[in-house]
C-alpha cells in the first residue's frame, strides 16, 4: 500500500532536556548578491537621501498625536480645544520638520563632500508633439 503520511525531511533535534538546538545554515555559503547589506551601510544610504515632504508629514502626524494626548491628559483641556490646537500644530510642524531635515541633510552632504541631490534641477517632462 502507498505511504500516505509525508516523511520527515530533517532529523529530530531535541535533546534530553527538551531544548531544540538550532543547527544554523548548513547549505552552500551565500554569494555577494544574496547576502543582506550590513546595517551600517543601510543606515548611511538612508541618511544620504534628501528629505521628502511625505516624511515630514508623517513625522508631524506622530508629533501631533503625542501633543493631543499631552493636552488632554496633562493639561486637562477639552477635546475641542485639543483638536483645534492639533490642526495648527500639524500644519506648523510639516514645514518646520522638512526644512530642519533639509538643513541637516545639506550639512551632512557638504561634510562628506558629496553632491547635494536636493539642489539638482530636474529636467522638465517632455511634452508630446501635436499632430496636425
Amino acid at each position: 500500500m502507498a505511504q500516505t503520511k509525508r516523511k520527515r525531511q530533517t532529523k529530530h533535534r531535541g535533546n534530553a532536556a527538551g531544548m531544540v538546538e538550532v543547527r544554523g545554515r548548513t547549505g552552500r555559503p551565500l554569494n555577494d548578491d544574496e547576502r543582506k547589506p550590513d546595517k551600517q551601510q543601510t543606515r548611511l544610504d538612508k541618511l544620504n537621501q534628501p528629505p521628502t515632504w511625505k516624511g515630514a508629514a508623517m513625522r508631524s502626524a506622530f508629533a501631533t498625536a503625542i501633543f493631543v494626548v499631552a493636552v488632554l491628559l496633562i493639561f486637562k483641556q477639552p477635546a475641542a480645544a485639543a483638536v483645534g490646537l492639533a490642526a495648527f500644530v500639524f500644519l506648523f510642524y510639516i514645514p518646520l520638520g522638512y526644512y530642519t531635515d533639509l538643513t541637516l541633510y545639506r550639512r551632512r552632504m557638504k561634510k562628506q563632500g558629496l553632491p547635494d541631490a536636493s539642489r539638482q534641477v530636474k529636467p522638465p517632462a517632455a511634452k508630446p508633439k501635436k499632430k496636425g
